[in-house]
């Protein structure tokens, strides 16, 4: 079965450890991780009825496509409202809590960017991915290639880094635009959805453990974020 592969959020803007980690100094405080900030979200239902694959006439690699390709576009669209304090003077490294991102690039070469270099690797080869006809099928009767899996965690993997470093490095920002409830709200979701599936292994998303327990916790822990923004699933 195919289907359109998209989603997206209506936004009201306001004006070492392989493969690519390692420790940084001198962990920050986390202020994502205050009660006046977790609380808050844009819808109030079940997140796993979205993820869990509807019925077994959908095939599974379908499904991921789909899903891979509406985070990708979500992440992306998060990413763009505070792209503009993500500089290589502000980000003069991929960070996130006490960990250092570096880019490997086709041979292997490892490669410290700065922030906004690193989240433009990471869009450009997701983009060249989801829009390539024999890694992600949109005709019927195309089959998914045998390494499509692997793909999908190596997309997935990436996109938690762009996610984990709003939170760590942007989320002044996104506050002050009043956007936090529609990234903890994109966080969970994806966050339920790769652990769905198995896409991104433990020890990658570890270091945001804390924040993922809280707003990955049954529903009435927490308040609906609905006062001016609104959502498109």
């Amino acid at each position: 079965m195919r289907f359109k592969r998209n989603g997206s959020y209506t936004l009201n803007r306001k004006s070492k450890t392989k493969p690519n980690g390692k420790k940084a100094p001198a962990e920050e405080k986390k202020h994502y991780m205050e009660p006046e900030y977790t609380k808050v979200r844009v819808v109030d239902f079940d997140l796993k009825d979205l993820v869990s694959l509807p019925t077994k006439e959908i095939d599974l690699n379908e499904w991921l496509a789909n899903n891979t390709t509406t985070f990708f576009n979500l992440i992306n669209l998060q990413y763009s409202t505070i792209s503009e304090f993500c500089t290589g003077d502000t980000c003069q490294a991929m960070t996130a809590c006490n960990t250092i991102y570096y880019w490997y690039d086709e041979r292997g070469k490892k490669m410290k960017c700065t922030a906004p270099q690193y989240v433009d690797l990471v869009m450009t080869f997701v983009q060249k991915l989801v829009t390539d006809e024999e890694i992600f099928p949109t005709k019927y009767g195309k089959d998914f290639p045998n390494s499509f899996e692997s793909l999908v965690k190596k997309v997935c993997r990436y996109l938690f880094h762009v996610l984990a470093h709003i939170y760590w490095a942007h989320f002044k920002e996104t506050v002050a635009l009043e956007l936090q409830g529609h990234l903890n709200t994109l966080y969970a979701h994806f966050i339920v959805f790769v652990r769905e599936f198995n896409l991104v292994e433990p020890k990658e998303t570890c270091i945001m453990d804390d924040l993922s327990e809280v707003l990955c916790a049954p529903l009435p822990h927490y308040i609906a974020y609905l006062k001016v923004h609104s959502v498109v699933w």
